[in-house]
């Protein structure tokens, strides 16, 4: 289906902001509003769902070597069932590709564009990303790996401007009211830690097989040392008000002013913001064209590009029809749809095939 081929190294650089894009906007006022000041506690838990998540896809990976989870799942639980597992999983990720870029497009008009149509940035979107899409995994891999410095050093580069205004005092008391707070906190970007899932459908393509957990656990390491940087940086910036901001680092920006010269920088933020939305919809994309030629069992997935980007555009409006919807499906919804789907059921699959495999072996002997 794929001929093209990546290493885990670009693995790691695609699947960083594929996690992290969307997440470091919304997750920590989402994550103060139970965890407070120990909101930066709460990714250090939701890892523990990335870490799972990615030991059961790379397990399931050194079973079928060369599959994706689709025709894995077929497999293990035979056509039919394979086949409706296969029809949830795709309108999972047809219905979450739309909510990324309904997000994306509800930040860029409501921040900055406010005179433009949604409907024109949700479409120039979804163009650049379809281009990146139809190049498949190896265009995706050398993308990833121009993003990534424009990511990552802008980023380090914030930290170091704002730290005058940094004030260490906002993270005390630490632990005041127990660890309940920070696990609550950890329940929303825990669903974005399952989305490590995605990498199941890049394990067939990788061409050093072999590094791909190890490789998989150090993304999900980075995402998180990354989110607890965020974190700490909105609450010694912001305090106790960082639950009632929509976008809490966005606020942070306007905080800079370094000699008159680095000043109101959320639009360098938004800037970060916009290339790792870019990578993210566009992984997400492909994955969502992957699951459907898997279904399909069609051989290539490039005839596919264009119609699922359609409905991908159809599915940002009509599934999630307003902002209210949009925050209500990523706070209360999708942690634990996110879950299920992809952590959940696939271990219930691993379980199965382990099972399977007992099976054939003992009755071999």
């Amino acid at each position: 289906m794929e001929k093209g081929k990546i290493s885990s190294l670009q693995m790691v650089l695609l699947m960083y902001p594929t996690i992290l894009a969307t997440a470091i906007l919304s997750v920590p006022s989402a994550t103060a509003k139970y965890a407070n000041q120990d909101l930066w506690l709460s990714p250090i838990i939701a890892a523990i769902f990335g870490f799972i998540t990615v030991y059961i896809t790379t397990q399931l990976h050194k079973m079928y070597p060369s599959e994706t989870f689709i025709q894995i799942s077929d497999r293990i639980i035979g056509k039919f069932l394979g086949k409706l597992l296969g029809l949830i999983i795709l309108f999972f990720y047809l219905l979450n590709t739309g909510q990324i870029v309904r997000s994306y497009s509800e930040f860029i008009v409501s921040a900055f564009l406010s005179k433009t149509p949604i409907s024109v940035i949700t479409g120039s979107m979804i163009l650049l990303c379809a281009l990146a899409v139809y190049g498949g995994v190896e265009v995706l891999g050398r993308m990833a790996q121009l993003i990534f410095p424009l990511l990552i050093v802008p980023l380090l580069f914030f930290t170091i401007l704002i730290s005058p205004d940094l004030d260490f005092g906002n993270i005390l008391p630490i632990l005041e009211k127990g660890v309940t707070p920070a696990f609550k906190g950890a329940v929303v970007p825990g669903g974005w830690f399952t989305e490590f899932f995605i990498i199941s459908f890049l394990l067939p393509f990788l061409n050093d097989k072999l590094k791909g957990m190890k490789y998989g656990i150090l993304a999900v390491v980075y995402v998180m040392l990354s989110l607890v940087l965020v974190n700490l940086i909105v609450l010694f910036v912001l305090g106790t008000t960082v639950s009632s901001k929509d976008y809490p680092l966005m606020v942070v920006g306007r905080y800079i002013s370094i000699g008159q010269v680095f000043e109101n920088l959320e639009s360098f933020i938004m800037a970060i913001w916009i290339l790792g939305a870019f990578v993210k919809i566009s992984v997400f994309y492909y994955v969502t064209a992957i699951v459907t030629a898997n279904w399909l069992n069609v051989s290539t997935v490039k005839p596919l590009v264009w119609p699922i980007g359609i409905l991908i555009v159809e599915f940002s409006f009509w599934a999630l029809p307003s902002r209210t919807e949009v925050e209500r499906y990523d706070n209360f919804t999708f942690p634990f749809y996110g879950v299920l789907i992809q952590t959940l059921i696939p271990l219930i699959l691993l379980v199965i095939a382990i099972i399977k495999n007992r099976k054939k072996k003992n009755a071999s002997t």
